[in-house]
């Protein structure tokens, strides 16, 4: 079993940028990449049908047909999804779907494009962290990208 990350972003350029800033977790964790919201649920099939898991996912918000909010809030009916985390990266997002997004799709964060690359690897560390630590998964295998101070708390 290994833990999996979703990029949903349709702009090529940006993609590659996450996937790139993703690269020093890439030995660690899944990454899997889809640009439209039916693509993702595909990629969803695909890593559950692996025996994988989805623990995070990185979503824009403007996509073409549903949106990205649209997906996470779906995610909530799934039960291969339901307790995966939930980042919201966009430059597009209006309060309402901002809002939306808080309390419809229980969004774990929120990052503004351009975003820092520091701080974005810091946020999926502690997510996925959370993740683990949530669903009582052995964190061992993934000591390298999680917080390691909160899992050895969480192990004495």
């Amino acid at each position: 079993m290994q833990l999996a990350i979703l990029i949903l972003e349709d702009e090529p350029e940006v993609r590659d940028a996450l996937e790139r800033d993703l690269a020093p977790i890439a030995s660690d964790v899944r990454i899997e990449v889809a640009d439209t919201v039916a693509d993702a649920w595909d990629v969803v099939a695909e890593i559950d049908d692996d025996g994988d898991i989805l623990a995070l996912v990185l979503a824009d918000h403007r996509l073409p047909g549903k949106t990205g909010v649209d997906f996470l809030v779906e995610m909530n009916d799934d039960e291969r999804t339901a307790l995966t985390r939930k980042v919201l990266v966009t430059g597009q997002a209006d309060q309402d779907d901002t809002i939306r997004a808080l309390n419809q799709a229980k969004l774990d964060h929120y990052f503004s494009k351009p975003w820092d690359v520091d701080k974005l690897l810091g946020v999926i560390r502690d997510q996925l962290t959370d993740y683990v630590l949530d669903l009582d998964i052995d964190p061992l295998p993934y000591l390298r990208v999680l917080d390691g101070v909160r899992v050895m708390e969480s192990l004495g």
